[in-house]
């Protein structure tokens, strides 16, 4: 999402209509009567009620009741207000209820401490950080931006005090979480109140233009959880709350020194990371590259997934919730949920679609004997997609005690930037790894299979600003993309929404969701986390497919030339080796997500089929 505009202390109607044409996302006049931008001028109401409704009108109050508040709110038709006093939460709260957007003010100096803020972030939409002067604003004068570097909170925020024509490269460098939008005032007028229109339109023009160059070259998350037009938070009310509190307080906690610390202790000498990087050298010499298989098989109950569960229990933890949910495809994510809530000795509740849990039986059982209960989901394909509907309904069920662990990079935000976060650790270790083994951190190329996309998320996450590394996405053709029996929903799906997220998914011509296929249980989702839907729409990632056969044939091809048995969804990852043209000098790492174990029964009854086609050769 683009950065937004806020031009403040209008005070004048001629240049009120004049600014509102430059289309800034805010508008501020100043209900204060000792500032010198007092919106006394403003005797007609109609005249704000005219501005575009894209123009967001904002309120500034200083140690107002709520009262009169509320009262100005309903005569101006504001949209938002901003705290610019010493208001406490409750008048917050009480505005936020009214439905009236808020923005509290905090003013600062020198070795400011932002856990004042914290009490806010439930109550508010947006902080604003101004200079702290005698008075209230207004003064053209900076605080130290470098402050800025001890936020953690990650809740979005504006920046004021004393931004200039000349301070453009500052703030386009400023990369802090949470940094969303600039407030315009007193260093942009020719008298107070009496904004400079061709130095605010420069100002603007310029800004906007670097934005949209920094867009296109930026691949993370925004404040809001948007990659790009991808992402963000379409929930339904009764889930607002459960997401708006994750939302306040995850980044504060998984930034802190305490969590780091308790989280590397595990994924260390529980989880057993680092995974080994581990150069596959008969699948090098078929491939004729230099091809390395990152082992997160190898990880505590056999897959990526237990990196982000142990993060997310420990959030859990920290948040004070007491019973766990999650949905699973494959039944690793709900193996690896099960093992953190045995570890933490919490309730565990896994939804599994019917068809999932009669072809992942073995994980079933490995669930029940972690002491989950695993409920059937029965509605839809009765796979992934239905599992995660239900879990949904619980968590909207259970408010209060329950966490929902999700086991990909998709749902509301915060989730797939949490998600990948934990995830990233992968990546982490492959830069270190290969630096040992090839005197260099970047390979050439990057391959991991993709349903929701945590295990390419992971390996991509460090090397996503990295262009010199491709990255490859696989996904599940299934039975061929020009079948309806397909889960490659980069390669056939359009933008929609699914599970709180606007990303790309398989839908017919109505908008209604189509059923995914896929042997591998783990990739029949009919949809893709917002991260992958961004990097494919930018070309920063290419996603191929990989049909059933091509997969079981890649699988069977590792077992034999490496002694190692993959998941069938790391199978995919395997199989587009054959599909890239590669060069003796390029250096390869292939994510090998999960191991076999579950998937035995796939290869049992795909053995016979590849005995036939290897004897009618």
């Amino acid at each position: 999402m683009s950065m937004k505009i806020k031009i403040c202390g209008m005070c004048d109607p001629d240049n009120i209509m004049e600014i509102s044409g430059l289309m800034p996302d805010m508008m501020g006049f100043i209900f204060y009567p000792e500032s010198k931008r007092y919106a006394l001028n403003i005797t007609d109401p109609s005249l704000l009620k005219g501005l575009n409704p894209k123009i967001k009108k904002t309120g500034v109050f200083v140690n107002e009741s709520s009262d009169q508040i509320i009262r100005t709110v309903i005569k101006y038709s504001l949209d938002f207000v901003q705290l610019h006093g010493n208001e406490p939460p409750e008048l917050c709260r009480v505005l936020k209820e009214r439905g009236i957007g808020v923005i509290k003010t905090f003013r600062i100096k020198d070795n400011y401490d932002f856990e004042q803020c914290s009490d806010y972030i439930l109550c508010t939409d947006y902080f604003l950080f101004d200079t702290l002067t005698d008075g209230f604003g207004g003064s053209g004068v900076k605080f130290s931006w470098e402050e800025l570097k001890n936020y953690k909170s990650g809740h979005p925020f504006f920046l004021s005090g004393g931004i200039s024509p000349d301070d453009l490269e500052i703030i386009s460098a400023i990369s802090v979480k949470g940094f969303c939008g600039i407030d315009l005032n007193s260093r942009f007028e020719i008298k107070p109140g009496l904004k400079n229109y061709e130095t605010l339109k420069n100002f603007v023009s310029a800004l906007r233009k670097n934005d949209n160059q920094s867009m296109n070259k930026t691949f993370l998350s925004d404040s809001k959880g948007y990659y790009g037009k991808f992402g963000g938070a379409f929930i339904p009310e009764m889930l607002r709350n459960n997401v708006e509190s994750l939302k306040a307080v995850y980044f504060g906690i998984i930034e802190s020194d305490e969590f780091k610390k308790e989280f590397n202790m595990l994924l260390a000498d529980y989880a057993g990371r680092p995974s080994p990087l581990f150069f596959a050298r008969r699948l090098s010499k078929k491939y004729a590259a230099r091809i390395y298989l990152k082992r997160e098989d190898l990880n505590h109950t056999g897959s990526h997934k237990i990196n982000n569960t142990i993060g997310q229990i420990l959030l859990a933890k920290k948040m004070g919730k007491t019973r766990i949910i999650a949905e699973t495809g494959a039944g690793q994510h709900g193996v690896a949920t099960a093992t953190v809530c045995a570890l933490m000795d919490m309730e565990c509740v896994v939804y599994m679609g019917e068809t999932d849990m009669a072809r992942q039986e073995p994980n079933v059982k490995r669930m029940e004997m972690l002491g989950a209960s695993v409920i059937p989901a029965t509605c839809g394909n009765k796979t992934l997609k239905d599992a995660t509907n239900e879990a949904l309904r619980d968590w909207i069920s259970n408010p209060d005690d329950t966490f929902y662990i999700i086991g990909s990079v998709v749902g509301p935000h915060p989730y797939p930037d949490l998600v990948a976060k934990f995830q990233s650790v992968i990546s982490e270790e492959l830069m270190i790894q290969l630096s040992a083994k090839e005197g260099k951190e970047d390979p050439d190329y990057i391959i991991a299979c993709v349903g929701g996309g945590s295990n390419a998320a992971g390996i991509f996450f460090k090397y996503i600003e990295r262009e010199n590394v491709k990255l490859i996405g696989v996904e599940a053709a299934g039975k061929g993309i020009e079948t309806n029996e397909t889960a490659a929903t980069i390669s056939v799906g359009e933008p929609g929404i699914i599970h709180g997220s606007k990303t790309l998914l398989m839908q017919n011509d109505d908008g209604q969701i189509t059923e995914p296929y896929s042997i591998s249980a783990g990739l029949d989702y009919p949809g893709v986390g917002p991260l992958h839907a961004h990097l494919a729409n930018t070309g920063r990632a290419v996603y191929l497919n990989v049909t059933d056969n091509e997969a079981l044939e890649a699988a069977f091809e590792l077992t034999r030339l490496e002694g190692i048995i993959p998941a069938l969804e790391s199978a995919h990852a395997i199989a587009a080796l054959s599909k890239l043209d590669l060069k003796q000098t390029d250096v390869v790492v292939v994510n090998i997500s999960g191991r076999g174990d579950k998937d035995m029964k796939a290869y049992i009854e795909a053995k016979d089929l590849f005995k036939v086609k290897t004897e009618q050769k």
